[in-house]
């Protein structure tokens, strides 16, 4: 059976995802427009260069580049979100999966983590 964490630890963790949650809409927000008004600031031909050039290479590298960018924020706002759903449930700290004690290193690390080290490499 896995340790209950100190109300204390949830309430600090509990403030780490608020934070984290925060820094995480804000970037996602700030990318987006970024990407908005490059779109805005750019003409059609601007926008559309020949992939083989270099200026296209470039262009849609970087495109790329900040899309990646935006989905990898949402993902981490998506386990974030989870992750207080399931302190809501008084199940933080316990991995989802096998139920064992996640160890407080690693919530440290990645305080929107839900599943042990042994789990989260399973999949």
């Amino acid at each position: 059976m896995a340790r209950k964490l100190a109300a204390s630890t949830v309430k600090r963790f509990r403030e780490q995802l608020k934070v984290e949650r925060t820094r995480l809409e804000e970037m996602i927000a700030e990318l987006e427009e970024e990407r908005e008004q490059a779109r805005l600031n750019e003409t059609a031909s601007e926008r559309n260069p020949d992939i083989d050039s270099v200026d296209g290479g470039t262009m849609a590298f970087e495109y790329e580049k900040e899309m990646a960018l935006v989905e990898n924020a949402r993902d981490l706002l998506r386990k974030v979100d989870h992750a207080q759903a399931i302190m809501k449930k008084g199940k933080y700290g316990i991995c989802e999966s096998c139920g064992a004690a996640i160890p407080l290193a690693r919530l440290q690390v990645l305080p929107y983590t839900t599943l042990c080290v042994d789990c989260s490499g399973k999949r």
